[in-house]
């Protein structure tokens, strides 16, 4: 099984912590949030990921280097940013043979039962499965119009007037079906430029499990007295 880490972004909104450290290695209660999300790879199997990295990009491939020791790293830098879809593009052949695979945001902190959307995602066979939860601001976040059925009838990032409060938390489990409807320009975005291009073939999953997006300032500062660790007993990633 494989997965997409996309942790290019230049954190702006994490300034000034990010002028010296880059967004994916900022830590959360004493440990980088990297660490965190290799650690959630390699309990759930995942043993091949591959990472785009951006501003100070020597820094983690750095720490890459002495402590990704348990699963196969593959670093994609982007000199110049190519967008979390552009990213994908770029990346195509390396999950060409694969029937499905993961798209993780980095700045996302969770505890998600992962193990609950892969079995929804192989029963039901959709394009993508989303990963989504209930936010109280959904102008500020790609949001999704759900079916009963859980099928995902319309996705707009960003709406002016949104018609309702699921959005997509970055987690994702994708198809080659996704990868043909990425545009061809630079930077492509996953919530701009594909999402609204699958619905009515993707499916939705409600996450209430801890998630925060923690590529803010306030959110950073939430996370470091509410995040509860991984538990180590959970089945959500086994």
């Amino acid at each position: 099984m494989k997965a997409f880490l996309l942790a290019a972004g230049n954190g702006t909104r994490l300034r000034p912590l990010t002028d010296t450290i880059p967004k994916c290695l900022v830590p959360i209660r004493g440990v980088p949030l990297l660490q965190i999300w290799l650690e959630v790879c390699k309990r759930f199997g995942i043993y091949e990921v591959l990472i785009n990295i951006h501003a100070r990009a020597n820094l983690v491939s750095e720490y890459l280097a002495h402590s990704a020791k348990e699963i196969r790293v593959r670093i994609a830098e982007e000199p110049q940013l190519l967008g979390s879809a552009g990213t994908l593009r770029a990346n195509r052949d390396w999950v060409a043979r694969e029937e499905c695979f993961w798209i993780f945001y980095a700045d996302v902190l969770h505890r998600v039962d992962l193990m609950g959307m892969w079995k929804l995602h192989q029963c039901r066979q959709p394009a993508a499965t989303l990963g989504v939860y209930r936010v109280s601001d959904p102008s500020r976040c790609g949001i999704a119009t759900v079916e009963d059925s859980g099928i995902i009838r319309e996705f707009i990032e960003k709406p002016k007037d949104p018609n309702g409060s699921l959005a997509f938390a970055g987690l994702m489990i994708a198809t080659p079906e996704l990868l043909e409807v990425i545009p061809d320009h630079v930077p492509a975005d996953i919530g701009f430029h594909v999402l609204p291009r699958l619905t009515g073939r993707m499916l939705a999953f409600l996450i209430n499990d801890y998630l925060i997006d923690v590529g803010t300032m306030e959110n950073y500062r939430i996370a470091q007295t509410t995040w509860p660790g991984l538990d180590e007993s959970s089945e959500c990633y086994r």
